[in-house]
């Protein structure tokens, strides 16, 4: 009897192994539709086209809510008149309103945006990591607009559960300031 009980117990301790099993990494897979654009006609000094998918809501002194409900993210632009000398603080604020970041981001990257064309100049910011942003821009005809803009998404910044998103309108920010035009 004292055998089968030793034996019991060694087959159930031995039974109690801790092997680990790897899993694969599972990635949620969001996709989001082609972008389609058309002109945002906000009856404002100036004008650009927007992602269908977005909807424009304009606030006082022309500045703009592009909200993006599938994705749970805005896009805030703000309209300042450049006028006298301000343009220098206005360039310095953006500046500085972006690298505020700097505490939660992995890295910040800079892409200058020029069209001497249409008088478009300024600088889109990608910004990864854990910030509340992840993509700020502003853009100037460097004599009497200045439009600046940033991305926030209506949830606790985790970089990578909103990768895709990030990714997809960072294309649109960047269609925007391709596309703006200035009311003369």
């Amino acid at each position: 009897m004292r055998s089968l009980l030793l034996v019991l117990m060694v087959l159930f301790f031995a039974s109690c192994n801790d092997d680990v099993t790897i899993k694969p990494s599972a990635k949620l897979r969001l996709e989001y539709p082609i972008p389609a654009y058309d002109i945002a006609n906000i009856n404002c000094p100036y004008n650009f086209e927007k992602n269908k998918m977005g909807t424009v809501s304009v606030k006082q002194n022309c500045a703009v809510n592009i909200e993006y409900p599938q994705m749970n993210a805005t896009l805030y632009l703000t309209y300042i008149p450049v006028s006298g000398r301000n343009l220098d603080s206005l360039l310095v604020d953006a500046q500085k309103l972006t690298y505020d970041h700097n505490m939660k981001a992995q890295a910040i990257f800079e892409q200058p945006r020029v069209d001497s064309l249409n008088n478009v100049y300024g600088m889109f910011y990608a910004i990864d990591g854990n910030a509340a942003t992840q993509s700020q821009f502003y853009v100037t005809d460097s004599l009497r607009h200045f439009v600046q803009g940033s991305l926030y998404f209506n949830a606790k910044p985790n970089y990578d559960s909103v990768f895709p998103a990030v990714m997809y309108l960072r294309n649109d920010i960047r269609h925007i300031m391709e596309t703006i035009e200035w009311a003369e």
